[in-house]
C-alpha cells in the first residue's frame, strides 16, 4: 500500500500549486489504482468463470462506473436508490442484483422494473410477495431471477458490529429453518442462494466458511441457477491468495452446477483514495499537541470511529521547509519520531480524532494531511453534523492529472434538513 500511495503523494507535493488548488477537504480518487484493482478482479472472472459485482454500499461514485464496467459484470444493491444508480450509470447489459433484510411494498414495485436478481431475506417475506413478483410483467429478454439469503452460522469476523453470521443475526435463514423450509417445498420458485459472512478477509476464511455450510446445510439444493458468495473478499490486497479463490469458485460450480457470483466492495476501490485536509491550527492542551484539521473523522470518515481503526496518514509540508521544497512524511506510531500529534477534527465531538501520529517535523497551519484508503465507506457514509461541509470529490490519473468532479455547498447541507 505505502508504495502506491507514495507514488500519488510524490506527484502532489511536486505540484504544490495544483494540490492547494483542490478544495479542502477533498476525497481524491486514484483512477490508476482503480484500474489496477479491476484487472485483478477481471483475472478472477476469467480464470474461474464466475461473475463479479460491485457492492455499492462500499463505493458508489458513479463517475467511475463506465471505467469499472470493463472489469465487472454489474452491481449489488442494498435497496431502491442503489439499484436506480446502477441501472442509470452502468451499461445496459450490466446486471443489477438487489438484497435487503426487508422490502417496503412500494419499493418492491419499483425494484421489479430495475433488478435482474432479487434476493429475499426469509421464506416468510418471499411467500408474502410471491404472487406480486411472479405476476409482474417483465421486458422481453430480461427475466427476473429470485433467491434467498442464508446465514452460514460461521464467521471469523472479530468486530461484532460487522458480523452478519452471528447466531442472533437478522440476515438470512439459518440452517435449521432453511432445511425445514426446503423439505416443506418453500424454496419452490427460487433459483439462487446468497450468503455473506466475510469482512476484509482472505480465501482461507472462505474455504472454512464453505466447509461449515456443507456441514450445516448439506448438499446444495438441486436445480440452482446461481450461488452468490457475498462480499468481504480482500481480493486486491497484496497478500491475497487469488489461486485458492479460483479453486474454491470452481469447486462450488462443480458441486452445484450453478453460476457463482462475488460482490466485493472494498476490493474494488482498495487503496484507491485519499482524504486530503488542511491543518488549521495547533492546540496544546495539558497533555500533547493537537493539529486541528478542516476534515472530521465523525463526519467524513465515520468508520474510523465505528470500527474503530487508525488510518495510515501522511503529513504534506508546504515549500519552505527543509531544502526549500515541499515534502511528505509518513505518520508513525507514537514515540517513533520526534513529534507526537493528535490529528483531530473541527467538530464539537470530543472524540472527533483520527488518532495520534508521530512525525519528524511538527505540522504547521497551511500544511496538508493525507489519510489513506479513503475511497471506501467514506462518501457513502459521510454526514453534515455540526453543519460540516462535505468534502469535494476529485480524481487523479497519470494521463490527465487532477480533475475536480464535485464541490458541495451550503445548499447541500440545507437540503438534507427540510
Amino acid at each position: 500500500m505505502a508504495r502506491e500511495q507514495e507514488r500519488l503523494l510524490d506527484h502532489l507535493v511536486r505540484d504544490w500549486p495544483s494540490l492547494t488548488g483542490l478544495p479542502s477537504p477533498c476525497y481524491l480518487i486514484d483512477q490508476d489504482k482503480l484500474e489496477a484493482n479491476g484487472r485483478i478482479l477481471d483475472r478472477v472472472r476469467k480464470e474461474s468463470g464466475c461473475k463479479i459485482l460491485l457492492a455499492q454500499k462500499a463505493f458508489s461514485n458513479f463517475a467511475f462506473y463506465p471505467l469499472l464496467s470493463a472489469y465487472l459484470d454489474g452491481a449489488a444493491s442494498s435497496g431502491l436508490f442503489e439499484a436506480r444508480l446502477a441501472r442509470q450509470h452502468l451499461p445496459a447489459d450490466s446486471q443489477v442484483h438487489v438484497y435487503a433484510p426487508a422490502y417496503k411494498e412500494e419499493d418492491l414495485e419499483a425494484l421489479l422494473d430495475l433488478a435482474d436478481v432479487l434476493v429475499f431475506n426469509s421464506f416468510d417475506q418471499w411467500e408474502r410477495y410471491k404472487d406480486k413478483v411472479l405476476g409482474h410483467p417483465r421486458p422481453a429478454g430480461r427475466p427476473l431471477s429470485l433467491g434467498l439469503r442464508i446465514n452460514p452460522g460461521y464467521s471469523e469476523v472479530e468486530v461484532a458490529l460487522y458480523d452478519p453470521a452471528s447466531p442472533g443475526s437478522r440476515l438470512g435463514e439459518p440452517a435449521s429453518s432453511f432445511l425445514e423450509g426446503l423439505s416443506a417445498g418453500r424454496f419452490q420458485g427460487l433459483q439462487g442462494i446468497h450468503f455473506h459472512s466475510l469482512c476484509e478477509q482472505g480465501a482461507p476464511v472462505l474455504e472454512r466458511t464453505l466447509a461449515a455450510i456443507r456441514q450445516s446445510f448439506g448438499e446444495w439444493p438441486g436445480g440452482l441457477s446461481w450461488i452468490n458468495l457475498g462480499g468481504g473478499h480482500h481480493i486486491t490486497k497484496g497478500d491475497y491468495d487469488v489461486d485458492l479463490l479460483v479453486r474454491l469458485i470452481r469447486q462450488v460450480q462443480e458441486e452445484s452446477g450453478a453460476a457463482v457470483y462475488l460482490e466485493p466492495g472494498e476490493a474494488v476501490a482498495l487503496d484507491a483514495g485519499l482524504l486530503l485536509a488542511e491543518v488549521l491550527d495547533l492546540f496544546r492542551p495539558a497533555e500533547g499537541t493537537a493539529a486541528i484539521l478542516d476534515t472530521s473523522a465523525a463526519c467524513h470518515a465515520p468508520d474510523v470511529l465505528e470500527m474503530p481503526y487508525r488510518p495510515a496518514a501522511y503529513l504534506l509540508k508546504a515549500p519552505g521547509g527543509p531544502g526549500g521544497k515541499a515534502a511528505f512524511y509518513p505518520g508513525r506510531e507514537e514515540g517513533q519520531e520526534a513529534f507526537n500529534v493528535n490529528l483531530a477534527g473541527p467538530s464539537c465531538l470530543a472524540g472527533d480524532t483520527f488518532g495520534t501520529y508521530s512525525f519528524p517535523v511538527m505540522p504547521q497551519p497551511g500544511d496538508r494531511v493525507a489519510f489513506c484508503d479513503m475511497a471506501i465507506y467514506t462518501m457513502v457514509k459521510n454526514n453534515t453534523f455540526n453543519g460540516m461541509p462535505l468534502p469535494a470529490i476529485a480524481r487523479f490519473d497519470s494521463g490527465s492529472g487532477l480533475e475536480i468532479l464535485r464541490r458541495f455547498s451550503y445548499e447541500d447541507f440545507k437540503s438534507r434538513l427540510g
